[in-house]
């Protein structure tokens, strides 16, 4: 198109080994459309083109459709279906991907280095994923705890719930038992930084958390003092539209989820329970 990288928006990344569909967006202002048949070849194809007013940028997304085909599946059918039945009705804990934390784990590595009072890369990029990381397996700490606990799922006294299709967080009150088990409303976990504009958990939820991240004083004040300010995340997650088939010893799985959860998280769930 003639643009500088910058002029390219896009909402968010998609998995690196897969067929993938998305938006970009070009800043073209008073422009004619480029020829876009010149990017397809055998790794990508254009199915659409058109005018906007408005520039895609990170996290405009209102979700992720995916379909999976899980090659040679060996475990017991009837059990797989069951497992996929109980996501489907209630929802998985939101764990982070595997793939946020780098190769063999090599970012944590990286982010307990950085955390630790070492040098910070020079690539901000870099400094922003590794410090993304260490927020994620903080979050990850805290809601294995609450499924150790069989709580991910369930309200706690002081617990801080994110509405259901909304960054809008409250904290639990009289009558929230029946939103969170109609799935209107999540229970929610740290992004961890300062203090800011985010309600903090009260009561049991915030003893349950503080002991979740007892040990990890060093990587919370490293947090805090590289400026991130404190957010929610929710603890459950919810399958939409989630079907599957038997293709020979192949299971397909389709679904859709909302922004930054992930696929591996339902995969999780069906191989592990």
């Amino acid at each position: 198109a003639g643009v500088a990288p910058a002029a390219v928006g896009f909402a968010g990344l998609k998995d690196r080994r897969a067929v993938t569909e998305q938006w970009f967006s070009l800043h073209l202002p008073g422009r004619l459309d480029p020829d876009l048949s010149v990017c397809q070849d055998d790794r990508l194809e254009v199915l659409e083109a058109c005018r906007h007013t408005h520039a895609l940028r990170r996290g405009m997304l209102a979700g992720n459709a995916f379909r999976l085909r899980i090659r040679d599946f060996e475990g017991e059918r009837v059990q797989a279906e069951e497992r996929l039945a109980r996501i489907a009705h209630d929802g998985m804990p939101n764990y982070f991907g595997p793939q946020r934390f780098g190769r063999d784990g090599a970012n944590l590595e990286a982010a307990a280095a950085l955390l630790g009072g070492g040098s910070a890369p020079r690539d901000r990029r870099r400094r922003g994923l590794l410090l993304s990381a260490a927020r994620a397996a903080l979050f990850n700490q805290v809601l294995a705890a609450r499924v150790a606990l069989g709580d991910w799922n369930r309200m706690l006294p002081g617990e801080v719930l994110q509405l259901a299709g909304s960054g809008a967080c409250c904290w639990a009150g009289p009558g929230d038992e029946a939103r969170v088990a109609a799935g209107k409303a999540h229970p929610t976990g740290p992004l961890w930084g300062r203090p800011g504009r985010h309600l903090g958990p009260r009561e049991e939820a915030a003893r349950v958390e503080r002991a979740a991240l007892e040990a990890w004083g060093e990587w919370r004040a490293g947090l805090e003092k590289a400026g991130l300010v404190m957010d929610r995340r929710p603890l459950r997650v919810l399958a939409a539209a989630l079907d599957w088939r038997w293709e020979g010893n192949d299971l397909v799985l389709a679904f859709t989820l909302g922004p930054g959860a992930y696929a591996t998280a339902v995969v999780r769930e069906l191989i592990e329970g």
